[in-house]
Order: structure tokens, then C-alpha cells, then sequence
């Protein structure tokens, strides 16, 4: 089954005359199919679709002609860009139909952000409203689980992730398989094409690193010596896998105290699954001794997930001292602070003592498998 997307009725809602909703998101996650959903309610009839990728399209696109363009969709309602990062210049190109062709409704999709975002910032500056389109998440799927089968579930999401399509896969070999397949055929292919790397050897290498420092800070220099790379050439790759919705990062949360770290961050993935795809381990959650990283992830991408759909303003922290008091995942919402310690047993912890003492007011809670479900759906 194909599960309803929590974007749906949000895109449908902000397309608007003259105004550019822009929807980000790795490959596979469900962006084209969520297009045809659009499409569909908005009457095909009415919706113009262009492929990005399609050279024909990049062609007919870069002329930057008015008149052009306005033949080509003066008989159309909606225009819709699919993987529009392909178009060279699509930033200026957007910009001038916004502001000549009176009326346009346009929606783009984009799989990094390498050309998309960055070329959009600045030419589109209040006409545009981005989106982020995540694997599954935890409140999409309770349209087809009740609490029992959510607390089942959940290790396979621990070990696999939630990409769409593994809802229609079977069996663990198929899930395993297709895991596998994202990562040599799709994961790095807008790095590989953009940056002209001649192989994904170096960044798998790097992925690995990272897949086994999940809740710990990660030093560059360290990373470097490993794979025998540059300080800067780690930093270069990482900020490539962040720009494809690989890797995001985490900062060290400080107001205080001295002796709180600052400078180092840490770095999780945006699916549990293409983290032990990396690592080659599908192993159930009996057999591993990394369910500590699995649930550390997963509640972080998670919660990234409900702050982007549920518009939750949020900065997101970890908290650590050289004396090694620790708080997993710090919010700062509306000037007040939330801290979260990530177990998946059950225990009763109290905040660390120097975060009491530097931050009396701040709240704080353990989210462990039996409680997480607020976590992952609301504030």
C-alpha cells in the first residue's frame, strides 16, 4: 500500500499565483509519486509536467524567452518542474516567469541542493516557499498501524528505515537488496555527476566512519588520517553528502559554562536503513550490540521530520562537557530549552547535575520505546 504523505494537503494548500513551491528530498523518497498524487487532484488537464533530467526540457528552458514561455503554458493552470536542479540556471529562469506570466502557479522538485537551493536563494527572494520531503515518517505511518503494531514494527524500521518502497517489499532479502541498490545506484549519483568523481569509493569510506561515530563527536583531522584525506577534502565531502539528504549535523549547545564542547559536531543519517546498508549489517535487533546508534538515529531523524511537516521552529543540540556530562538532542523552542536522552529500555535518569545547575528551567525527559511515540508526532 501507498501510504498518504503528510505533504499532500500542505503543497496543495500553499500553491498559490506567482509564488514558486519548491519540494527537497533524496532520491526515492517518494517526490515524483507525491506529484502525481498532485497532479491528479489538481486534474491533469490543468498541470504541465517537465522532467528536469529530459535535455529536450533543459533546452526549451534556457532560452529565457518570454514569449516562449508563455506559449508554452498559457493553456496550463499549474507548471510542474520535476528534479529542476537539472536545468541550468533554473533560478533566473523561474524568477522570470514568476514575474512576467501573470497568474502562474509553479511547483519544483529537487533532489540535492547543489544547483536548486543555492541558485534559488537569491533570485527568488520572497516568491518562494520550500518543502522537504523525508522517508516515511513516524505519523504517516499511523494511517495503517494501531499502537501494538507500531511498537512491533519498530525494530524493523531500526534496521531498515522507512524508504516508501519497502512497503511493498516482501521478504528481508528483497528489503536487504533494494537497500543495497539505493546506495551503489542512487545515493551518490548527483554527487558523482555534479562534483565529477570518478567513484563513491572515498565517500563510502567516509560513511562508514560516520555510521560507527552516531552519538559521539566527530573530529575532521581524526576522519582524515583514516582515509588519508585532507582536513578540508573531509569537510568538502560531507557538506556534498548533506547537500543529497544523506548526512545532516548536529552542533554542541553552550550558554555557560566553560568546560561545555562547542566546536566539534555530530552527525547522523536521514534513514536508518541506508545507515546498515553502509555497513553491510541487517542483522535483527537481538543479534546486534548497536540498538543504542539505531535508536539515537532513528529518534533524530525522526524528530527532524516532525519539526519540517508539524512547523515546529526548532534549533537542534547535543550537550556535552569535557567531564563527560551528556545530553543527546537539545531543543531550543520559543527561548526555552528541552533536553532529551535517547535509551531503548525503559530506565529513570535525572538531567545531568551541571545541566541543573546551568539551566534550572530547562526541561528534561528520556525517551525510550515506550514512550517515544509523542516524540515522534508532536511537540
Amino acid at each position: 500500500m501507498d501510504l498518504p504523505r503528510t505533504l499532500y494537503n500542505v503543497l496543495l494548500k500553499a500553491i498559490a499565483p506567482n509564488k514558486v513551491i519548491v519540494l527537497l528530498g533524496a532520491r526515492r523518497t517518494g517526490k515524483t509519486f507525491l506529484l502525481s498524487q498532485i497532479i491528479e487532484r489538481l486534474e491533469p488537464k490543468n498541470c504541465l509536467l517537465l522532467n528536469g533530467e529530459d535535455l529536450t526540457v533543459q533546452q526549451l528552458l534556457t532560452h529565457k524567452n518570454v514569449a516562449q514561455y508563455r506559449t508554452l503554458t498559457s493553456p496550463y493552470k499549474y507548471i510542474i518542474i520535476d528534479e529542476a536542479q537539472k536545468v541550468p540556471d533554473i533560478g533566473a529562469i523561474l524568477k522570470l516567469m514568476v514575474d512576467e506570466l501573470k497568474g502562474i502557479r509553479l511547483l519544483v522538485t529537487g533532489s540535492s541542493v547543489f544547483d536548486l537551493k543555492n541558485k534559488l536563494g537569491e533570485p527568488l527572494t520572497g516568491r518562494k516557499k520550500e518543502f522537504m520531503l523525508f522517508p516515511l515518517a513516524q505519523m504517516e505511518y499511523a494511517a495503517m498501524e494501531n499502537t501494538l503494531e507500531r511498537k512491533r514494527l519498530l525494530e524493523e524500521k531500526l534496521v531498515y528505515g522507512c524508504y516508501p518502497e519497502l512497503l511493498h517489499l516482501k521478504t528481508a532479502k528483497q528489503k536487504r537488496d533494494y537497500l543495497r541498490e539505493l546506495i551503489s545506484s542512487y545515493l551518490y549519483k548527483d554527487i558523482l555527476i555534479m562534483e565529477n568523481l570518478r567513484n563513491a569509493d572515498k565517500l563510502t569510506d567516509l560513511l562508514k566512519l560516520i555510521a560507527w561515530q552516531i552519538g559521539h563527536e566527530v573530529s575532521l583531522e581524526e576522519l582524515g588520517r583514516k582515509l588519508q584525506m585532507s582536513k578540508n577534502t573531509v569537510e568538502r565531502y560531507l557538506d556534498l553528502l548533506t547537500k543529497v539528504f544523506v548526512l545532516f549535523k548536529v552542533k554542541g549547545f553552550s550558554r555557560n559554562l566553560r568546560k561545555e564542547i562547542v566546536k566539534t559536531k555530530r552527525w547522523y543519517f536521514y534513514d536508518n536503513g541506508v545507515r546498515n546498508a553502509i555497513i553491510s549489517n541487517f542483522q535483527p535487533l537481538s543479534q546486534r550490540n548497536d540498538d543504542g546508534v539505531l535508536w539515537e538515529n532513528y529518534l533524530a531523524s525522526e524528530r527532524l521530520k516532525v519539526q519540517q511537516y508539524k512547523s515546529i521552529h526548532a534549533s537542534n543540540y547535543f550537550w556535552r562537557t569535557h567531564d563527560q556530562q551528556e545530553i543527546d538532542w537539545v531543543e531550543e523552542r520559543d527561548g526555552k530549552l528541552f533536553g532529551y536522552e535517547f535509551k531503548y529500555s525503559e530506565k529513570k535518569i535525572k538531567a545531568p547535575k551541571a545541566w541543573r545547575e546551568a539551566y534550572p528551567n530547562a526541561a528534561f525527559k528520556v525517551i525510550h520505546k515506550e514512550n517515544f511515540e509523542e516524540f515522534v508526532f508532536k511537540k
